[in-house]
């Protein structure tokens, strides 16, 4: 069996700000959020990772650096387009309040009907590449590294189109199933890297605090 242990990174100054940031939109990780890296990577520090991959992105790749230290985890940390978050092109950096005024018909679609979501009127890239390029990440290293541990530091909407791909649920299952906070951990498995299992949803009990929109997507 293999286990992946996906992590969102840690919360920046645009997710307090409610602003979408993208696959080329960033800001920075909030001080706070560099104690939440320490939490998660406690949580998960009796575990043996085999493998460590992440976003380029540099919210999700200082969020990997700085758990991998925790983890006390030595080879050299992989970095994986494939794991980025979601070209949201127009959409980026812009508060999520004026983009539901703006573009109102392709926001409704990303809230209420993600089967019409691809990002095409507002420059994005859309649910369907997004979604196949992490399916086609993940189930490769399944297949390459069986019975191992692997640790993914990406993005929340990135993490949750891509999961749900892996649990091939139609798209709206993404709603019922609930959002990824900032540093949360969702676990899934596989005996075959076709066919996953969820073990933990969006575990964020050691991070000890409330939690709030600004953390989750």
């Amino acid at each position: 069996m293999t286990k992946f242990y996906f992590v969102r990174h840690g919360q920046t100054e645009w997710n307090l700000e409610r602003r979408f940031q993208g696959g080329h939109g960033d800001s920075e990780l909030l001080p706070s959020s560099y104690n939440d890296m320490k939490k998660v990577g406690k949580f998960l520090s009796k575990i043996k990772f085999d493998h460590i991959y992440a976003s380029p992105i540099r919210r999700a790749r200082i969020t990997a650096i700085n758990i991998a230290k925790q983890l006390k985890y030595k080879p050299a940390l992989s970095l994986r387009s494939n794991l980025a978050e979601v070209g949201l092109g127009e959409w980026e950096g812009e508060l999520v309040a004026n983009v539901k005024e703006q573009y109102a018909s392709s926001f409704d679609n990303y809230r209420n009907d993600l089967d019409k979501f691809e990002g095409k009127e507002f420059g994005g890239e859309g649910y369907t590449k997004a979604e196949a390029r992490f399916v086609r990440f993940i189930k490769a290293t399944a297949n390459n590294f069986p019975e191992s541990n692997i640790l993914i530091v990406s993005h929340g909407m990135e993490l949750s189109f891509g999961i749900n791909g892996l649990l091939k649920q139609p798209r709206m299952s993404i709603r019922e199933r609930g959002g990824l906070t900032n540093t949360s951990t969702t676990i899934l498995s596989t005996t075959d890297g076709e066919n996953f299992v969820i073990e933990d949803w969006n575990n964020t009990s050691y991070l000890n605090k409330k939690q709030d929109d600004s953390t989750t997507i």
